[in-house]
């Protein structure tokens, strides 16, 4: 979407159409017909309460599932083409390149298929980037980009962004102050404020961070982004705190809410810590054996550029908190993040004419 959104800004006689695959696939989702939800949805609902151990295994199941229904996945795609002609096709989600790639080039050879890969690096095998020639590859990092090499992918099939694909409204000038936008949600204009955000469907850990916090007495106050999960705001806007909190549901105002805070706590999702970076935001994270296992890479990158810190675990996020407020600390994290310089979003559209 945010793909489609800036292109509709720039003057291009582009036809972009969205297809969501989950809806294309229906068919083929033998976990639908057996338990009645979506692979999507039961994702989202590990990552709300926190199932995520052992989440390398379940994603290699995923993956031979995915292989045992190739041939007949390809013949869908293949006369889904067919009825939808395009000059080119670009893919933002992982498992099922190998498919899209075949299929499209079954039904168009030589016209471009590219993939967009959304997190910092791949998880090989078979995962973001697959060792077939007619790939073209967009990485956000040097590390993904060096993957794609190392599986035989040429300098004419990969092009180098300069950081993850962000929204549009990301890059909209704005000079508010983040005491006038605290005051706006009944904080204090000059406590120091974090913002805590697990995706977009939340997770139960937060309120956990907030109990932990509270009880060390800490000088802080918080903004709150439970995304659609309802019931946890519910939960945490009638808890009692003595600190300020500003408790959202679902927004499409996050740079707005991130322009009033100091730094982020949250998952090491590729979106959360480079919409950190694009709002100026240190972050703290935490990395473990419960951290999915496309999301481990970004904990190595936070560390390398030193932009955040990462925990073991939020059962020290008072540890955590503390060392991030240290002044010095804080004030090295800000300098970092002010060097990250993300213009992907401008970038892609250009790398795709090329392609067409």
């Amino acid at each position: 979407m945010a793909l489609q959104a800036i292109i509709s800004q720039q003057p291009r006689d582009w036809d972009v159409e969205l297809i969501q695959f989950q809806d294309l696939t229906d068919r083929l989702d033998m976990l639908r017909k057996l338990t009645g939800v979506r692979i999507q949805q039961q994702y989202n609902i590990l990552l709300q309460n926190g199932w995520t151990l052992g989440s390398v295994y379940l994603l290699r199941l995923l993956q031979v599932t995915i292989r045992l229904f190739h041939r007949p996945l390809v013949r869908l795609l293949e006369e889904f083409w067919r009825q939808n002609p395009a000059d080119l096709l670009v893919s933002v989600i992982p498992h099922f390149n190998r498919q899209l790639c075949e299929s499209w080039r079954s039904v168009y050879p030589g016209r471009p298929f590219v993939t967009l890969i959304t997190d910092l690096a791949d998880f090989p095998p078979r995962f973001w980037i697959e060792p077939i020639t007619e790939q073209y590859v967009i990485a956000g990092t040097e590390k993904a980009a060096d993957q794609a090499r190392a599986l035989g992918h040429d300098e004419a099939h990969i092009f180098r962004t300069s950081g993850m694909i962000l929204r549009p409204d990301f890059y909209v000038g704005d000079d508010s102050v983040p005491a006038k936008l605290r005051k706006g949600m009944g904080l204090q204009a000059t406590l120091p404020t974090g913002i805590v955000l697990f995706g977009g469907h939340g997770s139960k850990v937060m309120f956990d961070i907030m109990e932990r916090l509270e009880a060390a007495g800490l000088p802080l106050q918080f903004i709150l982004i439970c995304g659609r999960n309802e019931g946890l705001a519910q939960k945490l806007r009638a808890h009692t705190w003595k600190m300020p909190l500003h408790v959202v549901g679902f927004t499409k105002e996050v740079p707005k809410l991130m322009r009033a805070a100091d730094f982020l706590i949250g998952k090491p999702g590729p979106g959360s810590i480079a919409e950190a970076m694009a709002a100026k935001l240190p972050v703290l994270i935490e990395c473990n054996a419960w951290t999915l296992p496309q999301e481990r890479y970004n904990a190595e990158w936070v560390r390398e550029k030193r932009v955040g810190i990462v925990l073991k675990s939020f059962k020290d996020v008072v540890t955590g908190v503390k060392q991030m407020l240290e002044p010095a600390t804080l004030a090295e994290f800000q300098r970092n993040v002010a060097q990250q310089e993300n213009r992907a979003i401008f970038e892609i559209p250009e790398i795709l004419a090329r392609l067409l």
